[in-house]
């Protein structure tokens, strides 16, 4: 073998060794990655799961709580439906984002049906009370309206634990973007000056008023959180958020937008925005960059 040979083999060889250097770092990359979006996934998921039995377990309670027997065949049928989806989101893998979107979308439509039973039910206590002051110049009616009092004081103490799940706030309309340096939309990452995310956070009568702070954070392609360093409270751990936004919430829809300047080189590929108040998730959408 000639020495122009010995020297073209060992620049194919030398090649090939960089190639399979580089496919075996980006397989590392794209595996983290997935590793990292799917653990959040599965949290999610759990979350979900938790809030599905949480809402099961109070229709099973406010069933024992009334004598209307049209209202609590409404509450079975409610509750039926809770634990049928409940028993489908338990079948799902964490991976399938569609149909974790739409098993969400469902939770917020049954928050909405529990809310209205919840004011339903309070509304019936509220009646039930008043009846019981007009009877009380009767001896024998006070002894009733005594007793329904008692009644009803430990029915308000499980009632504000169902007021607690109703009263959550759900943001509504997410949409997040880029813009390049005149504030137009881009659509490469190399172009982004600013990331602006816009949400409405819903009307909402039976939660308190007041300031909130409504926390935003955003996950790259890699898994990693925009963060300057904060952390907020969530299931027992403090999590890094990208955006602090405090609000003067008056229980009515309101709109709120939140900016993100962009200072670090960033990856083309899929980002994630996720909503926190009052330890809750209350929002999540997704959105990418081209290179």
């Amino acid at each position: 073998m000639n020495t122009k040979t010995k020297v073209i083999l060992g620049i194919v060889a030398a090649l090939a060794c960089l190639v399979i250097g580089f496919l075996l770092y980006t397989m590392h990359g794209q595996m983290r990655e997935s590793k990292q979006m799917l653990e959040l996934a599965e949290m999610d998921k759990l979350e979900m799961e938790n809030e599905y039995e949480q809402f099961a377990m109070q229709y099973n309670e406010m069933k024992t709580q009334i004598n209307n027997d049209s209202l609590v065949a409404q509450l079975e049928m409610e509750q039926k439906r809770t634990e049928e989806l409940l028993e489908e989101l338990r079948r799902v893998k964490s991976s399938d984002a569609a149909e974790i979107m739409r098993l969400k979308k469902e939770l917020a439509t049954l928050r909405e049906v529990l809310r209205s039973y919840v004011m339903q039910i309070d509304s019936l206590n509220r009646m039930n009370e008043a009846l019981t002051q007009e009877n009380s110049n009767l001896k024998t009616q006070n002894e009733q309206a005594r007793q329904h009092i008692t009644n009803l004081s430990t029915e308000n103490e499980s009632l504000s634990d169902k007021v607690a799940i109703a009263s959550q706030l759900d943001a509504t309309g997410i949409y997040a973007e880029g813009r390049n340096k005149k504030g137009k939309a881009a659509k490469k990452i190399k172009d982004v000056k600013k990331f602006v995310i816009g949400f409405t956070i819903a009307r909402n009568v039976t939660t308190s008023t007041g300031i909130r702070s409504l926390f935003v954070r955003i996950t790259t392609p890699t898994g990693d959180v925009l963060t300057k360093g904060g952390t907020f409270a969530y299931e027992n751990r403090q999590l890094e958020y990208s955006i602090r936004k405090d609000i003067e919430y008056t229980g009515e829809e309101q709109s709120v937008t939140v900016y993100w300047d962009v200072t670090e080189a960033l990856s083309a590929g899929n980002y994630r925005v996720d909503i926190f108040a009052d330890g809750h998730n209350i929002g999540t959408t997704h959105f990418s960059f081209d290179k």
